[in-house]
């Protein structure tokens, strides 16, 4: 347990964490960054970048670069300014008094790990997945969770999509800018999107609809290759011959640490107000936690500055000790 009074805890470590460890270790706030767990599905170091191969939107980086090593070099340039960071998972906040208090390890601990004036949530948000081994193995690898991210990558291709929601129709109209085809699977007989969103996908020669199916099955050993998708209604298994597959079901902010204690959607979602404030004085929110419309990398690292400057301009303006 540490007794000293951090002037800024960071929790989370994706391109919002990073960069507002960046700035608040340029304006000599000696930010604590509470990084998260490898093994962790919620609070993976690194962010969902860390998921994802090549990366060619991030600005700076022309020839594109692989995800991993975007995070790392995030990473070192906020170690190389003197930001801390633990490889730790947080398990409990206390926002409820100040300092403000942050577990990790035990969370029935009598006296929290860190106390700090300021903290920073950036603990981002995970896409809802399908729950198979071959998604899993081959996310990166023709499996995407984004298509303004890696649509670019399947010019003239046959790729799918699974969901029958907003997101999952967005998904399906922005591919067909680049794939020759794509198949938008849904389990049920229609869909859940909005009405304008629904005729925009009927109306669109390149997006055929394959109703009451199921993927059960990623075929590929180091690239996708195909799907095994179920009827639901008769039971009847068959082969899509594609080569990519974009998972549209939902994503989910990563969110239960702050419940009853910070003001969210009910989606989850952090909500904030003029710029990353939080309905508590003293806690600033950035990047997929509070973002649920952009959810790219640049836009969570903008965010993040955002954060801290506000953290700084607010920590100026408190009376210190």
């Amino acid at each position: 347990m540490t007794t000293d009074v951090r002037n800024v805890i960071i929790i989370g470590s994706g391109p919002a964490g990073l960069t507002a460890a960046i700035y608040t270790a340029r304006a000599n706030l000696h930010p604590l960054v509470i990084e998260g767990e490898p093994s962790s599905t919620s609070d993976q170091p690194g962010g969902q970048l860390m998921l994802t191969t090549e990366v060619e939107n991030f600005p700076g980086f022309p020839e594109g670069i692989m995800g991993p090593e975007l995070m790392s070099r995030f990473r070192d340039q906020a170690l190389r300014f003197g930001a801390e960071i633990v490889t730790e998972r947080v398990t409990r906040v206390d926002l409820s008094s100040r300092p403000f208090g942050v577990w990790v390890g035990d969370p029935q601990a009598e006296q929290p790990t860190y106390r700090s004036r300021v903290v920073i949530v950036s603990t981002g948000a995970r896409s809802l997945m399908l729950g198979l081994e071959g998604e899993r193995r081959l996310l990166g690898h023709g499996v995407s969770t984004c298509a303004t991210c890696d649509g670019f990558f399947f010019r003239g291709q046959h790729i799918a999509v699974v969901g029958g929601g907003d997101s999952a129709v967005e998904e399906a109209t922005f591919l067909t800018k680049f794939a020759e085809k794509v198949t938008l699977i849904h389990r049920r007989d229609e869909l859940r999107a909005s009405k304008i969103m629904q005729e925009r996908a009927f109306a669109n020669p390149k997006i055929e609809i394959l109703w009451n199916h199921v993927v059960d099955e990623v075929l590929g050993t180091t690239t996708v290759e195909g799907l095994k998708v179920r009827n639901v209604l008769t039971g009847e298994v068959s082969e899509l011959a594609v080569t990519g597959l974009f998972v549209a079901i939902g994503h989910q902010p990563n969110t239960d640490l702050f419940k009853g204690q910070l003001e969210m959607e009910d989606t989850g979602y952090l909500i904030t107000r003029e710029g990353t404030r939080t309905n508590v004085e003293g806690v600033f929110a950035c990047g997929d936690v509070q973002d649920h419309v952009y959810r790219q990398a640049i836009t969570a690292a903008g965010s993040g500055c955002m954060a801290a400057i506000d953290a700084e301009r607010w920590l100026e303006a408190q009376p210190h000790p």
